[in-house]
């Protein structure tokens, strides 16, 4: 596809989820370069849909909506229908299924998913107890925490627990260094799910060599020797082995797929402790 394709998203809200759904859509897709998106969030009056619709007709492309006032919507449709130009209301099937499911009407309230609730002030409160538990740090708070990522250096476990307090998961990460082996309160946790990240020793390599060479340091020391590498590993295996911890190997994951199979890992565990 060598053209230009327009993509005009409009939300009543922030368009945040919008955008997300666009995006997921779109990567399965070898077009990114070629996608022109216009993004029109705070759709929320009937002057400001038409100067969008201005700007639909002069770029006739796809449109992806979120709109929950109905005057909105049907202004919208009639108008693409009459420039022909596709118009989809992207939540209206998952919505259509839960109303019949729960036997309820969706209160149409515009960035009603974005409104302050527990579960907002939660997710806060697990990304700033993330931030503060990083690198093996208070340990001794480790009990707060809902997971526990340890691994060796380099394995993605910052950037994997701060995806996860995003999801709302207070997390800890400690690195395992075979010099300097962990706290042994670590051993002991009864609350939080100790997970353990593991990676090939060519990939840990080629990650820790890039990382020396980004601060002008030499590649060539113990911390990218092979041997070495190999025996951290096999000393990071040993103690999730031993502790029966589950492991994920990272080599070939993204940190969302990583995050994703920890969260199953956690769902797991709840669904176990719940009496029959």
């Amino acid at each position: 596809m060598s053209e230009k394709f327009h993509l005009h998203l409009l939300s009543d809200s922030t368009g945040e989820t919008l955008e997300n759904i666009a995006k997921a859509a779109l990567v399965q897709f070898d077009v990114s370069d070629n996608v022109v998106k216009h993004f029109w969030p705070m759709v929320r009056s009937e002057s400001h849909l038409d100067r969008i619709l201005v700007d639909i007709q002069h770029n006739p492309g796809l449109v992806l909506f979120t709109l929950v006032n109905r005057d909105t919507r049907r202004k919208l449709e009639s108008r693409c229908r009459a420039l022909n130009i596709p118009a989809v209301a992207v939540l209206d099937t998952v919505t259509d299924a839960l109303s019949n499911m729960l036997g309820q009407q969706a209160k149409a309230r515009p960035g009603r998913q974005h409104a302050l609730d527990a579960a907002y002030f939660a997710r806060v409160d697990a990304i700033q107890f993330t931030i503060a538990h990083d690198d093996g740090l208070q340990s001794e708070n480790w009990e707060e925490a809902d997971i526990v990522l340890a691994g060796v250096s380099r394995t993605s476990k910052t950037p994997t627990s701060i995806y996860l307090a995003n999801r709302g998961y207070k997390t800890a990460n400690i690195p395992l260094v075979p010099e300097s082996p962990p706290p042994d309160s670590l051993y002991s946790l009864k609350h939080p799910l100790v997970v353990g990240l593991v990676t090939s020793v060519d990939r840990l390599q080629q990650i820790r060599r890039n990382r020396l060479l980004s601060l002008n340091q030499s590649p060539d020391t113990d911390y990218v020797d092979e041997e070495k590498i190999k025996a951290e590993l096999k000393f990071a295996r040993r103690i999730f082995a031993d502790n029966g911890w589950p492991t994920i190997d990272v080599t070939r994951r993204s940190i969302e797929e990583s995050a994703a199979a920890i969260i199953n890992f956690v769902q797991e565990r709840d669904a176990a402790q719940v009496p029959s």
